[in-house]
């Protein structure tokens, strides 16, 4: 970690992206509950975390996008268009204005998508290959802390003074990312120019995950693993209310843990890397996610406690394998399309399976659906087991040529 943050670049750009990711967390919890004062409903609050998820969806396209301009360049437009969508809040008035919280929330859907692929592939470029992972798992490490920090601090503020001074801050946030990321000497490498049909191009990324051994397998576990996220996303609340017997505000202090957890293996995420490789890290996070279920089944909050901890804990060491895997395996001109395609399959089966496990838990005891996450980690790790380190080849192969 110290010869990482010992390079000026490496420390703009975290500064940067740690910046905007507080702004980021801080908006979209401060809306949500904005949109439940303003109309008093829940389902219209959580309408407005559909309406990012919806935005997130077109990642196919932005990263497309990703692979035909600097990427460098194209986090600066964003973070600009962005901050000038945001600032439409402040004419928000009332619940009859809903329809714009709801449409900047998609753009912010929209934004995010662009954002998550341009770093990822700009990652690739300012860091040297054995440091990638040590990159990722500071990442991990920032994003987990906001994520305890920030959300009782904006509540604070919206409590206080209301939603304003979040956009507002929300705003500076990327005024500030703009600034950092402008003072970024990056060298990118050449961008190949597009002599192909428009939908092969597009479809490149997704042949590029299918045709390499290495991502393909890394991309079915996750996928196994994201629809047993997805399902814990409501299960949760009956661990509360029927495992521990607690109110569903208890939820915060069982966050804490899984922050902790995410916090803890994000600072070791690195060296565990360079000492197991990205595949037995990836492993070692679907194993531990699946003793963080039946650990979570139990009728105990100590017990609970420990799985959640470990829960946060599998969540950073399973990213920084899959992230650092792709980088390391995909030429720099197809990462940003690599990338969104492997965010478009992750992210619809997660948001389908929280709508399952709504559905699902009125009707199946919890500690059942406990034990269907479990073993679909399992299933995602077994698939991992007996692989080899793998390596890029020299030269994709024609049909995914950007």
């Amino acid at each position: 970690m110290r010869r990482l943050l010992a390079d000026r670049t490496v420390r703009r750009y975290i500064a940067g992206t740690t910046i905007s990711m507080i702004g980021d967390t801080a908006l979209w919890l401060t809306l949500s509950i904005w949109v439940k004062v303003l109309t008093g409903s829940t389902s219209a609050a959580g309408l407005s975390i559909f309406m990012l998820t919806l935005g997130t969806l077109v990642s196919p396209l932005t990263g497309t996008l990703v692979d035909r301009v600097s990427r460098r360049r194209l986090l600066i437009v964003t973070d600009l268009a962005t901050c000038a969508l945001v600032a439409c809040l402040l004419a928000v008035r009332s619940a009859d204005q809903l329809w714009l919280i709801y449409l900047v929330m998609f753009g912010y859907g929209v934004s995010g998508s662009i954002t998550a692929a341009a770093q990822t592939a700009l990652v690739q470029t300012i860091v040297t290959e054995d440091l990638l992972a040590d990159v990722n798992s500071l990442t991990q490490t920032l994003t987990q802390g906001s994520r305890i920090v920030v959300p009782l601090g904006c509540a604070g503020v919206y409590a206080a003074f209301g939603a304003g001074p979040v956009i507002i801050g929300d705003c500076v946030t990327f005024a500030v990312a703009v600034l950092v990321l402008s003072m970024l000497r990056v060298t990118e490498p050449e961008l190949a120019p597009r002599s192909e049909s428009w939908l092969r191009h597009v479809a490149a990324g997704s042949n590029h995950l299918w045709r390499t051994p290495a991502l393909r397998q890394a991309a079915l576990s996750c996928l196994l693993a994201v629809i047993a996220f997805g399902l814990s996303e409501t299960v949760i609340y009956a661990v509360l209310s029927d495992g521990l017997h607690r109110p569903p505000a208890f939820l915060g202090v069982l966050t804490s843990g899984q922050g902790a957890g995410a916090i803890a293996a994000g600072l070791v995420g690195g060296a565990l890397n360079r000492r197991l490789g990205e595949r037995r890290l990836m492993l070692t996070g679907l194993a531990l996610s699946g003793i963080s279920f039946g650990c979570q089944a139990a009728p105990n909050l100590a017990v609970v406690m420990v799985g959640l901890v470990l829960f946060g804990g599998s969540l950073s060491l399973l990213l920084v394998g899959l992230v650092t895997l792709l980088q390391r395996l995909t030429p720099a001109p197809l990462l940003g399309r690599a990338d969104a395609a492997l965010n478009f399959l992750l992210t619809v089966p997660q948001t389908l399976a929280i709508a399952v496990g709504a559905a699902l838990i009125v009707v199946v005891e919890y500690r059942w659906l406990m034990a269907a996450m479990a073993l679909l980690c399992f299933v995602g790790a077994a698939l991992l087991v007996g692989r080899g380190q793998p390596v890029l080849v020299e030269e994709a192969p024609a049909a995914v040529r950007p």
